[in-house]
């Protein structure tokens, strides 16, 4: 079974083929600047080349088709027609309380995708857009959706309510959804499996740790808590995102610097986080140089980025009633030495600790970076959304 993976953000359409019989990636890349001038996609070729090909991409139909039009390319392709797709999976980040699991995608998914799109402005009318491309394109192929907020609807309501009149949850379905789901589910899964632990009896503390960024409590196998929110604004401090902050900060600063709501949306989700505190980059490769270099604002953004980890990791500890395995993943917890020894710094009590020399080794692999006499295991390990969405897929069209 061969299965194409898609995940389409507002002007971005990444996209991986699978073939699942063995599931070996068969073909990746990506599309940038949809709808904007300067498009392009980048993909990696059969024999492991990088690509980049510039292409007028006006919206998502046209970019899928142009994506369908190098899969079956004489040349750089890997399938000679698209009727060798068996099914399409579309990573969807937010189904409401409805969709708490991967689904078959049909008039009613949609449907709520839609009504939700308020709550994900960004990335729900984005996921809608290719499922929309791939109904026109190749129509008879079945589409499944698997949704970022699914791993966490096992949340008990009284850790993912919020304390504000009932009725809003009624009416307005204003309750903590978490997000990065999929992410968080195969890492947990996978670093039970590299550490010979049954999941049905671990505690689990997974941290992605990215641009975006989530933590959440994974016991027994299922998420109890996690640090996103109603929206991804919530929970650590972010690459542009300011993350858990005083509400009356909004409305303090609305009056006095006379913003409307959307332009302090901008400021709370595109200027702040490590952004807005160094002035200079929301890039933490970039951060780290201009640490090392002495700049103040840098060495204070890396100071309050890692501490909010190890609060979220020592709250989490807390709510689980201990900890056996901590895992990071994602851009910066694979590959950001500095802040995976700082983050777990002082988290002895608990049974943590870090073997900084291995710890510093190592980038983007899976490894294990506690010490053996540690009591909590403290894992790498790299995220691969594309595979859980591709194994949900299959599962789905089978039945």
């Amino acid at each position: 079974m061969k299965i194409l993976v898609l995940n389409c953000g507002s002007s971005s359409i990444k996209y991986k083929l699978y073939d699942m019989s063995d599931r070996s990636v068969m073909a990746q890349g990506g599309a940038e600047r949809v709808g904007i001038d300067g498009a392009f996609v980048k993909l990696k070729l059969p024999n492991g080349e990088k690509k980049t090909i510039m292409h007028d991409i006006p919206e998502h139909t046209e970019g899928v088709k142009f994506i369908f039009s190098l899969l079956t390319d004489p040349e750089i392709g890997v399938i000679k027609d698209m009727k060798e797709i068996d099914a399409v999976g579309h990573r969807l980040v937010l189904g409401g309380d409805k969709y708490n699991k991967s689904s078959i995608i049909d008039e009613d998914l949609k449907a709520v995708m839609e009504e939700m799109k308020d709550l994900a402005p960004l990335h729900n009318p984005a996921g809608l857009k290719g499922v929309h491309a791939i109904e026109t394109l190749l129509p008879q192929v079945p589409q499944v959706g698997v949704f970022d907020t699914a791993f966490h609807a096992t949340m008990p309501d009284y850790a993912y309510l919020y304390p504000l009149p009932y009725e809003f949850y009624e009416k307005y379905h204003i309750r903590r959804y978490g997000y990065h789901g999929t992410s968080h589910r195969y890492v947990s899964q996978r670093v039970c499996e590299m550490l010979g632990k049954d999941i049905h009896h671990t505690k689990i503390i997974t941290c992605h740790i990215g641009n975006g960024a989530s933590i959440s409590a994974v016991k027994n196998g299922v998420c109890i808590d996690t640090s996103m929110g109603l929206s991804p604004l919530a929970g650590l401090m972010m690459g542009t995102r300011c993350g858990d902050i005083d509400p009356s900060i909004v409305t303090y600063l609305e009056n006095k610097l006379q913003k409307t709501p959307a332009e302090m949306d901008v400021i709370l989700n595109k200027e702040s986080g490590v952004k807005g505190i160094t002035c200079l980059s929301s890039d933490m490769r970039d951060v780290e140089e201009a640490a090392e270099k002495g700049d103040p604002k840098a060495v204070l953004a890396l100071q309050m980025y890692d501490y909010r980890i190890k609060k979220y990791i020592g709250a989490y500890a807390a709510a689980m009633g201990g900890v056996d395995v901590i895992v990071f993943t994602a851009g910066v917890g694979e590959n950001q030495t500095s802040t995976r020894e700082t983050a777990c710094s002082g988290l002895e009590f608990i049974g943590v600790k870090i073997d900084v020399e291995k710890n510093k080794k190592i980038h983007g692999e899976e490894a294990i970076i506690s010490t053996p006499d540690s009591k909590v295991a403290v894992c790498v390990v790299p995220t691969d959304e594309e595979m859980m969405i591709a194994n949900d897929t299959m599962e789905l069209v089978k039945k």
